[in-house]
């Protein structure tokens, strides 16, 4: 694939890392540098691309001529990567919106600033995904669908139709929203949860974990 934009990915992580390899790999983007606020970083490339302080990049990568992806996970409910996305528009940079070519979309999702949504993702017709949000491989996204801004949607996860998403929610793995469901914003809702009803902000729902069986494997073996 020809390369014709150029991007900077802010992070230096394995976030990071993956961001680097799906714009390489399926994209018209090639990563030029990764950038990191100046206190944080530990070696001066990564790579083999420079780490440029982020206090200084726009001085060494203009936004004129550079886009940038900020690859910052779900800490503090992904409030840490809308601040840096904030202080990178600021700067004057577009953030980059990617779409796996592996992922099955109809071609009218809306999709805000800083979205990367990874392969294997289904997302039907009449769906909209706010800015800076992560949907990692896996996941079905009903159709009529509203997932609001900043938020991560780990792997297999379900929105069924007609679900809103609040926004700076976190979905663990194999999630499942029903129907019609209203996430409120700031939810975390975890790993193998199901939410059949409306829920309000700053809510937490936790699956109950799978008991260990009494006896162990080997009675099975005999």
């Amino acid at each position: 694939m020809q390369k014709t934009k150029r991007a900077l990915i802010f992070g230096t992580a394995s976030f990071a890392e993956v961001v680097r390899f799906y714009l390489d790999a399926d994209s018209l983007y090639e990563v030029v540098a990764f950038t990191a606020s100046r206190a944080s970083i530990a070696q001066p490339s990564k790579q083999g691309l420079p780490v440029v302080p982020f206090e200084e990049i726009a001085d060494r990568f203009p936004p004129g001529d550079h886009e940038m992806f900020v690859a910052v996970g779900y800490r503090q409910l992904n409030r840490l990567r809308e601040r840096f996305c904030l202080e990178a528009k600021g700067k004057g940079y577009s953030l980059i919106r990617y779409v796996s070519s592996k992922a099955t979309t109809w071609g009218d999702t809306r999709i805000g600033d800083n979205v990367f949504i990874f392969e294997d993702n289904t997302i039907q017709p009449f769906v909209s995904i706010g800015d800076d949000t992560i949907l990692w491989s896996g996941n079905h996204v009903g159709h009529h669908s509203t997932i609001g801004a900043h938020c991560f949607i780990s792997s297999h996860v379900v929105i069924s139709g007609h679900c809103q998403v609040g926004d700076h929610c976190f979905l663990g793995v194999n999630a499942t929203i029903a129907d019609t469901v209203v996430v409120g914003d700031r939810n975390i809702i975890g790993p193998g949860a199901l939410i059949q009803k409306n829920t309000g902000a700053d809510e937490v729902y936790v699956a109950e974990r799978t008991a260990k069986f009494p006896k162990d494997s080997s009675r099975f073996f005999r």
